[in-house]
């Protein structure tokens, strides 16, 4: 199979920048002119961003700092239909040390709903950088085991 020729780039015609959705390079109220003359326009500069306050992330949650721990109460329907597993949740933990913003990440439909009940009543102890309180973003996992029942 023969191979095609290559011509190179495309050649381009005219002088001066293209800019895409312009009329041309010498258009009095298109930006090319600007460019052609050697004024740009003048930018203001970008306001400096605001302190925003970040939600640090932790991969591990110390037990220590937890406070107070209630247990999920099993459901009836799932302990009878013999279902147990981990559920994971993500969290935010405030500044006061509550639990907030809490969601399922895996976890089985007939266990997830105790297990947010459970650890929306979970206090930790409030989290401490550079001497404040933070919030804290984090993954709890609550196990559901027949085992033990």
């Amino acid at each position: 199979m023969p191979v095609p020729n290559d011509e190179g780039p495309p050649q381009i015609v005219g002088s001066g920048p293209y800019v895409p959705g312009t009329t041309g390079s010498g258009d009095p109220h298109g930006l090319p002119y600007l460019f052609e003359s050697g004024t740009r326009p003048i930018l203001p500069a970008p306001a400096p961003p605001a302190a925003v306050a970040h939600t640090l992330r932790l991969s591990h949650i110390s037990e220590g700092n937890l406070i107070r721990k209630v247990q999920p109460i099993y459901p009836p329907l799932a302990r009878s239909a013999r279902i147990q597993g981990a559920v994971v949740l993500q969290a935010v933990i405030s500044k006061q040390g509550t639990i907030e913003n809490l969601s399922v990440v895996t976890g089985h439909p007939m266990l997830a709903p105790a297990a947010i009940d459970a650890v929306r009543q979970w206090r930790y102890r409030p989290y401490i950088l550079n001497n404040e309180p933070v919030e804290v973003e984090t993954q709890i996992t609550v196990n559901f085991s027949l085992a033990g029942n």
